[in-house]
């Protein structure tokens, strides 16, 4: 079943553009704060987890994404953890249920 995308104005595609772009931008400025963070990682999940329930680009930011952006993290270990939590692949931040934000802030405390 295909649902028809409403047609945008061009104001309004060039609008929702820069809206996109500029929230790649602060995500992006979010995995490179992960990735030369140095302090304790648990602490920086958990401030992340907040900052989802206010921020669009941190909300929109798989949780993939921002493990990955962890030093010493790639795709496998991020699955690998993701799949101990029973955290969905495709899940973003703002979808983390709370005992899933638990487990992964206590998965990096230790």
């Amino acid at each position: 079943r295909h649902v028809a995308l409403p047609t945008l104005t061009p104001e309004a595609r060039k609008a929702a553009l820069e809206k996109a772009a500029q929230l790649r931008q602060e995500r992006a400025q979010v995995k490179n704060r992960l990735k030369n963070s140095t302090g304790n990682r648990g602490e920086e999940i958990a401030n992340l987890i907040e900052e989802a329930k206010t921020s669009e680009a941190v909300a929109r930011l798989k949780v993939s994404a921002m493990l990955e952006s962890l030093p010493g993290i790639g795709k496998v270990k991020a699955a690998q953890i993701m799949d101990e939590i029973g955290i969905s692949p495709s899940r973003k931040m703002r979808g983390l249920g709370r005992h899933q934000a638990e487990k992964l802030i206590q998965h990096f405390a230790e």
